[in-house]
């Protein structure tokens, strides 16, 4: 049933306001990839000097190596580690034009969504963003004592977390918070699965980059499914 509401997402993708949303996503992404590997370049460049040299870029020159094709592969090397922060911070921010474009094409005639204040879910995006990067951090030890399963730890753990953020933010919207952290707690087993299913693509470059809006749309089927009649009902 996962893969159902996966598929009917992909399905999607053509949507104008799916569009609009992807674009303005890629281009914050790229946007965030480019400072970071200009900031990690500038700070190479003060910590060590105008003679830096970096492994397979040589001497750090900053603006030459940021337009190099070394950079750009690099880039997308990075991407595979700030695409969990990126996925969760432009899904809070773009979530309900993904969902309200799901919603009137697969379930029509819904009450109007609950609206999230802007500074509430500002709010709530930093505090997640801060969990997500501590447990990222933490989670290197296990990485490096277990290296050969360090992918599944990744996706075990990241799935985790983003199946919360994404299933609580789509509920919320149709339930409220405290009954969509109920819900999840409900089928934690299942939300975990679809976080799972997000997580697996934010490991390979440039198809990561579909993730955010993929994961908001999947998980707006997955709450209608699991939430049944008791939506219309409201």
């Amino acid at each position: 049933m996962i893969l159902t509401d996966f598929t009917k997402a992909l399905s999607q993708l053509g949507d104008p306001r799916f569009r609009k949303v992807l674009f303005l996503g890629v281009g914050l992404t790229v946007a965030l990839l480019v400072v970071t590997y200009a900031a990690f370049l500038a700070l190479i460049q003060w910590l060590v000097g105008p003679d830096a040299t970096l492994p397979l870029i040589g001497p750090v020159t900053w603006i030459d190596d940021l337009l190099s094709i070394t950079s750009l592969v690099l880039m997308l090397l990075l991407s595979v580690f700030l695409m969990v922060p990126v996925a969760s911070a432009i899904t809070s921010m773009f979530l309900d034009e993904v969902a309200q474009a799901v919603e009137d094409r697969h379930y029509p005639g819904l009450p109007p969504a609950i609206k999230t204040p802007f500074w509430d879910g500002v709010r709530d995006t930093i505090n997640f963003l801060g969990v997500l990067v501590v447990a990222n951090v933490l989670a290197l030890v296990l990485y490096f004592m277990f290296a050969p399963f360090a992918l599944f730890i990744f996706w075990g753990l990241n799935g985790f977390l983003l199946g919360r953020e994404y299933f609580t933010l789509a509920a919320a919207r149709r339930l409220g918070l405290p009954e969509a952290k109920r819900l999840r707690r409900k089928h934690l087993g299942t939300v975990w699965m679809a976080g799972v299913l997000m997580a697996m693509p934010l490991s390979i470059p440039l198809v990561n980059l579909l993730v955010p809006i993929i994961g908001a749309a999947t998980f707006t089927h997955l709450f209608h499914r699991l939430a049944g009649q008791q939506l219309v009902s409201r």
